[in-house]
């Protein structure tokens, strides 16, 4: 097995995963970023990350100092003998896994590994992927044997896209490994660059299901404050004012009510729920959260109308302006953006919805959902809303003056419970 002196490393998907761990083991290790992307290689390798996940001055850094650099030529990172995999884990239209992206990531590596290198996948999946699904890739390829001529590993990514607290240095990190040897290499690797350390799991099966259970429990939680807030607004009482005063208790898990997008919470879990199904165990309280979670927006959506139409407000062809589309604020994320929900419900009422969101890339934001999104409102028109509704709390938005937008009687709603009350109709 190779020593840690010797490590040479090869991060397989340069996204919100790959590249800021590709950064900060280029600060140890030779590393070079590998991506299908050719485009967003060479982005990247002239010192910009459009994901804004690493930045500018930390990346140039990397490339001028540590000698970083990405590619998308399998030649280039023939010599490397570690493998990291960090590709997205997405879901087919019916909510299945999609190992697609695994199983061309194994393929990469399948045809540059030698005898001795070590593969480490950090995508999120069941328990059982990585040995059942990926590794038989790289062996049907090579002819190799597991732990006799290749070692594997897991370590689950922790990254949560735009915050910049919890970065992956400063994170504690699970690692695993195929046997006690590579475990322990694997963990020594991770536990260089890390300033919190590891929790080294007994096996890759417990640290695959270790990172599947982190989302799942989140997305049950805020589905049963969801539910909570359903229940509370049919009574006419404030939600966040219950939340409040039941946080006064020193054990009460404070969560607020919210659309639940990105690329972990609202997709993990359906990982775990197809799974345990192979295995006759019906997950109830997993699916029904997802069920919930997903009926958010439409739920937004419908109570905007409601409101518009206590009002007196005529909703179809209303004017409707809808601040932020990204899955959460302060990031350009718009993967599995549940805001898309409120959009199309309206839609079903008026074309003019204006969706305003500054961190947006509106090419991609038209490319993905086929709609347009602004950066700015247009000077030349009309800025008189029947309706706005705060969908992300990006922290530009704090200087709108909503009401101005949106002049009486027309209808405020906020999403994410920060605009003051004086000023809005109704909240989640």
């Amino acid at each position: 097995m190779i020593k840690l002196s010797d490590i040479k490393i090869c991060v397989v998907g340069l996204g919100y995963v790959g590249l800021p761990l590709a950064r900060l083991f280029s600060t140890k290790f030779p590393t070079l970023g590998f991506d299908i992307n050719a485009a967003r290689v060479d982005a990247l390798n002239h010192g910009h990350d459009a994901t804004l996940e690493v930045e500018d001055s930390l990346l140039q850094d990397a490339i001028h100092n540590h000698g970083f650099r990405c590619t998308s030529s399998l030649d280039d990172i023939k010599d490397c003998n570690v493998y990291i995999v960090a590709v997205p884990t997405p879901v087919d239209d019916n909510n299945r896994p999609d190992l697609r992206p695994l199983v061309g990531a194994s393929e990469v590596v399948g045809k540059v590994i030698s005898r001795g290198d070590i593969v480490i996948y950090e995508s999120t999946v069941y328990p059982g992927v990585t040995e059942e699904e990926c590794l038989p890739v790289i062996e049907r390829l090579t002819g190799f044997r597991l732990n006799s001529d290749y070692y594997a590993g897991y370590s689950p990514e922790r990254i949560n896209p735009g915050d910049k607290e919890h970065r992956v240095e400063t994170i504690r990190k699970v690692t695993s490994g195929s046997t006690p040897e590579a475990a322990d290499l694997i963990d020594a690797m991770y536990n260089s660059v890390l300033l919190n350390g590891t929790h080294k799991a007994p096996s890759i099966r417990v640290a695959e299901a270790s990172k599947i259970i982190e989302n799942s429990q989140r997305d049950v939680n805020i589905a049963f404050v969801n539910e909570l807030a359903k229940i509370f607004n049919a009574m006419g009482i404030d939600t966040n004012d219950v939340l409040d005063a039941a946080a006064s208790k020193w054990n009460f898990i404070r969560l607020r009510p919210g659309l639940v997008g990105g690329h972990c919470i609202s997709v993990d879990p359906y990982y775990l729920i197809e799974k345990s199904q192979l295995y006759g165990v019906l997950p109830r309280v997993m699916s029904n959260a997802r069920r919930l979670n997903n009926s958010m927006g439409a739920y937004v959506a419908n109570q905007t109308i409601k409101q518009m139409n206590l009002k007196g407000v005529p909703v179809k062809d209303a004017r409707i302006l809808i601040l932020g589309f990204t899955f959460k604020e302060n990031c350009p994320d718009i993967r599995n953006t549940k805001v898309i929900d409120i959009y199309h419900t309206l839609h079903e009422y008026t074309p003019n919805i204006t969706v305003l969101d500054p961190w947006v890339n509106p090419e991609r934001a038209r490319a993905e959902y086929g709609i347009e999104v602004v950066h700015q409102l247009p000077e030349n028109k009309n800025h008189s809303f029947d309706a706005v509704i705060l969908a992300v709390a990006h922290n530009e938005f704090s200087s709108v003056d909503v009401r101005a937008l949106a002049p009486q009687p027309a209808v405020v709603y906020d999403v994410k419970g920060v605009l003051p009350r004086n000023i809005i109709d109704a909240r989640l």
